[in-house]
């Protein structure tokens, strides 16, 4: 990828890197460990982003 990046695409990727996490952890221990994981969780090998 390009070294200088647009700010839009920079804004989009930062966005994506930041929704990109686990839940918080009390959000896990409020649910007793029923929410684990984020339905939009993207491993950047599989998925890929469409910017």
């Amino acid at each position: 990828m390009a070294r200088y990046k647009a700010l839009g695409r920079k804004r989009r990727l930062a966005a994506a890197l930041k929704s990109n996490r686990s839940p918080p952890v009390w959000v896990i221990a409020r649910t007793k460990r029923r929410v684990l994981t984020t339905p939009t969780r993207r491993h950047w090998r599989r998925a890929k982003l469409k910017l």
